[in-house]
């Protein structure tokens, strides 16, 4: 890892098929230990059941109310400085439950790559473009 400071650049969030916003704060492969983005889910809307293939996340809720769901653990409400613990390739989703957006950050280890995701939503496989 080089030594830098990542400026947090909103104009940089861009919409992903996985129904969320995501703008990527540092993902590098200077850096392959770790990654950060930050997401950001609109009221009302549910993320689409997906997993990664050898990365562990965790969200860390910044803000908003959100109803998460982690492999076959019943529902969890999470509000602004819950944790979400996430192994990889455990299935996961969370829904925006509350009237604001519901942000967080999205933390991986080893870093966050394409290659990693997998969608398992019911209707269709899609790649994500993050």
């Amino acid at each position: 890892m080089k030594k830098k400071i990542e400026k947090q650049n909103l104009k940089k969030e861009k919409y992903i098929s996985e129904k969320c916003y995501i703008t990527e704060l540092s993902n590098s492969p200077d850096d392959p230990d770790v990654s950060i983005a930050r997401a950001r889910v609109e009221p009302g809307v549910t993320t689409r059941w997906h997993r990664l293939k050898g990365i562990s996340e965790r969200y860390f809720i910044l803000s908003g109310k959100g109803l998460v769901e982690v492999g076959e653990q019943p529902p969890q409400e999470v509000i602004a400085g819950d944790v979400v613990l996430i192994p990889q390739m455990c299935r996961q989703r969370i829904t925006n439950i509350g009237n604001d957006n519901l942000i967080f950050l999205a933390v991986c280890t080893p870093r966050y790559t394409h290659d990693a995701y997998e969608d398992i939503e019911k209707d269709s496989p899609i790649l994500n473009q993050r």
